[in-house]
């Protein structure tokens, strides 16, 4: 760092609430750690951020510095875009807190909770918000994207459950945003990514949860065409309190001889009663062969939500894509089983999450979301790694199946949330014309010099793409 930035740091540092952190300062290689082990980026500062005047006091360095910008929330991200290299990361893990008024079935938190401290909170009253797989990823990345979770077909995605938000704008002004306090913003927060400001309050509508009933399935490679071919009439009839979950991983509590192999696992969750789960079930045993071994349980939402925690440890080497399918066609079900048996990590997964139900009903321009409301299927092709060697392998393995599949696709274009890599062309393909062309007009508003670039982006309108503004030389 140069001696007139160093000289702007200690000025920060001597004014800032929060904490400031620089590469030689103890507490930094911890604060830098984020889920994915194969990014490794060294900020030139990380300001740790307990409240929005802090957000606002970052986020005025970092301009006046000439610093890129990111933001960290819960930092469970494939791409790693809460660091970048030699700029400011605005560090939200401080801001954690979860307010429920059950009576109101409406929540509170911070920019830094993960869905870990989200649920604790909420499932205490039996209540909950749609939010993620995973308990340590952060509620602010995943909402903001969409947010994909258990309660997608009940209560739609985690964008749809949201009432309010309260964001830091790239001029460090504090605004609220709902549907009727700068509703055009709150439309392009709901699916448009960290693109428009630093959003450090989330305000939900929960839904109450009771007993979760857990069904799975484990079939080998062999069945592949016919599971992935029944897969698709069985999802069509469900009811909106039942999800199901494909995926090319068999459980970790599986028998011994299955558990480093690849194969099809289901997972069938029911929101509603035993014997409303058991009349879901009952198509499974005609129309699918039969399985090397199923389970069942019942659950806490909770415990639900954790279950697939240490499928991904954090600090794994890490690399997806994903597709939308409108439908698992005969076609699109050969390329999957052709290309599941290639992977090379025991620990990669395609996990094929079931839209639908309340999703669907969704009128598709509510919000800026990049999925269409007709999508049945995200296909999510995960490369998890314990070595380099392995993640190159599977790095390739992912882009080998979603090369295959885009033709039965019909799009380049994918749900944000699954990218590793944001090409402006797939970007605005995800969200098509009409929704790209209204966000970039909100971008001009309200991030005309695209300060928050680290993401999804979204180009201004009228600013061509090239050098993104405020880029460390």
């Amino acid at each position: 760092m140069s001696g007139a930035r160093a000289a702007n740091v200690d000025t920060f540092r001597k004014r800032f609430g929060g904490t400031v952190l620089e590469p030689d300062d103890a507490g930094y290689d911890k604060a830098r750690a984020i889920w994915n082990g194969a990014i490794d980026r060294r900020p030139a500062v990380i300001a740790q951020c307990a409240n929005p005047a802090e957000v606002a006091d970052a986020i005025h360095f970092g301009r006046d510095a000439g610093l890129e910008i990111s933001v960290r929330g819960g930092g469970h991200n494939f791409s790693g875009n809460a660091l970048v290299n030699r700029g400011l990361t605005v560090d939200l893990t401080r801001m954690r807190q979860v307010t429920v008024d059950p009576k109101a079935k409406r929540s509170r938190c911070g920019g830094g909770a993960t869905w870990g401290d989200y649920d604790t909170a909420t499932y205490a009253h039996g209540l909950a918000s749609t939010g993620g797989f995973i308990t340590h990823t952060g509620v602010a990345g995943l909402t903001l994207g969409g947010g994909l979770g258990w309660l997608n077909r009940k209560a739609g995605l985690a964008s749809d459950n949201l009432t309010a938000v309260e964001l830091v704008t790239a001029a460090g002004d504090l605004v609220r945003a709902s549907a009727t306090e700068n509703p055009d913003l709150f439309w392009a927060v709901r699916g448009g990514g960290g693109n428009f400001g630093v959003v450090t309050t989330f305000e939900f509508a929960l839904h109450e949860v009771g007993p979760v009933y857990l069904q799975l399935y484990f079939w080998g490679l062999d069945d592949g065409p016919k599971v992935l071919r029944a897969f698709e009439d069985f999802t069509r009839g469900l009811p909106d309190d039942v999800t199901a979950f494909m995926d090319g991983h068999p459980p970790h509590h599986a028998p011994d001889e299955y558990r480093q192999i690849p194969g099809y696992t289901m997972v069938v969750v029911g929101f509603s009663t035993p014997e409303a789960h058991r009349t879901a079930l009952a198509p499974v045993r005609d129309a699918f062969p039969t399985p090397l071994f199923e389970s069942a349980t019942t659950l806490k939402y909770t415990e639900l939500q954790s279950m697939a925690d240490v499928a991904a440890p954090w600090g794994i080497l890490a690399y997806e894509r994903a597709i939308h399918l409108e439908t698992m066609s005969p076609e699109a079900a050969d390329v999957i089983a052709e290309h599941l048996p290639r992977k090379a990590s025991p620990m990669s997964f395609m996990p094929i999450f079931v839209l639908g139900g309340a999703y669907s009903r969704i009128p598709d321009g509510d919000s800026a979301f990049s999925g269409s409301r007709s999508t049945r299927y995200v296909v999510n092709m995960a490369a998890l790694a314990q070595t380099h060697d392995l993640l190159a392998a599977d790095t390739q393995w992912v882009r080998n199946l979603w090369d295959a599949l885009v033709p039965h696709s019909g799009s380049v274009g994918s749900y944000v949330n699954f990218m590793t890599e944001f090409e402006h062309d797939r970007v605005r393909a995800s969200y098509g014309p009409k929704k790209y062309d209204r966000l970039a007009s909100i971008k001009a508003t309200w991030d005309p010099d695209n300060v928050f670039h680290l993401n999804a982006n979204i180009q201004p309108a009228g600013k061509l793409a090239g050098k993104l503004p405020g880029a460390a030389a």
